[in-house]
C-alpha cells in the first residue's frame, strides 16, 4: 500500500461521536450563556458601542474574591457537571430503564448541591450585604431545583417516565431568565 492509499483511507473514516458530543456541548454552554445573559445589540455600530456589552460577557462579575473554599466548590461543580454527558447519553439510550433515568438525576443532585456549596463559599467571603448576596436573595429556585431532584431519584425505581418529567420541569424552570442579577448589575 502507498502513501496514497493510506491517505485516502485516513479521509474517509469515521470521526468519533465523543468528539462532536463535546464540541456540541461546548457551543450549546455558549449559547446558553449568551440567552441568559439577554445580549442586546448595541445602538450604534462601531465597535467601540460593544463596551458597554463587556461587563455583561464578564459571568462572574459579581465574585469580587475568591479563595481556596470557593475555588473547590467550583471544581466540584464543574465535577458534575462534566458527567452530565455521560448520563445524558445513557438516559438517552434507556429512557425507560431505571438504572440510566436515576444516575441521571443523581448527576443533577450532585450539580445542584455543588452549585448551593459554591454560593455558599462565595457569600463567606463576600458577606450578607454584597452585590452577590443581593442577586442571589433566598435561592428559592436553587433549593427547590434540588427538593424535585431528589424526588425524581426516587420515583426513578418506580416510574422512569416521571422522573424524567420532573427533571424536564426543572430544567423549563431555570430557562426562563432570572431578572435578579441583571438587576444588581444594572443598578451598579
Amino acid at each position: 500500500m502507498d502513501r496514497r492509499d493510506a491517505h485516502d483511507r485516513r479521509d474517509t473514516s469515521p470521526v468519533s461521536s465523543s468528539r462532536l458530543e463535546a464540541f456540541s456541548d461546548g457551543v450549546i454552554a455558549i449559547l446558553i450563556t449568551i440567552l441568559v445573559l439577554e445580549l442586546r445589540p448595541p445602538e450604534g455600530a462601531d465597535l467601540s458601542d460593544l463596551r458597554p456589552l463587556i461587563p455583561k460577557l464578564l459571568t462572574s462579575q459579581l465574585v469580587e474574591r475568591v479563595d481556596g473554599r470557593v475555588l473547590w466548590a467550583n471544581m466540584h461543580l464543574l465535577f458534575w457537571l462534566s458527567l452530565t454527558s455521560f448520563a445524558t447519553a445513557w438516559m438517552g439510550e434507556h429512557p425507560r430503564e431505571t438504572a440510566p433515568v436515576e444516575t441521571y438525576g443523581v448527576v443533577l443532585l450532585g450539580a445542584a448541591i455543588a452549585y448551593y456549596l459554591l454560593t455558599r463559599a462565595l457569600l463567606a467571603r463576600h458577606g450578607s450585604e454584597s452585590r452577590l448576596a443581593v442577586a442571589l436573595g433566598s435561592d428559592t429556585k436553587g433549593k427547590l431545583s434540588a427538593l424535585a431532584y431528589v424526588a425524581g431519584v426516587l420515583i426513578a425505581w418506580e416510574v422512569p417516565e416521571l422522573a424524567i418529567a420532573i427533571y424536564v420541569s426543572v430544567a423549563l424552570v431555570w430557562l426562563v431568565p432570572d431578572r435578579r442579577i441583571t438587576r444588581v448589575i444594572e443598578q451598579g
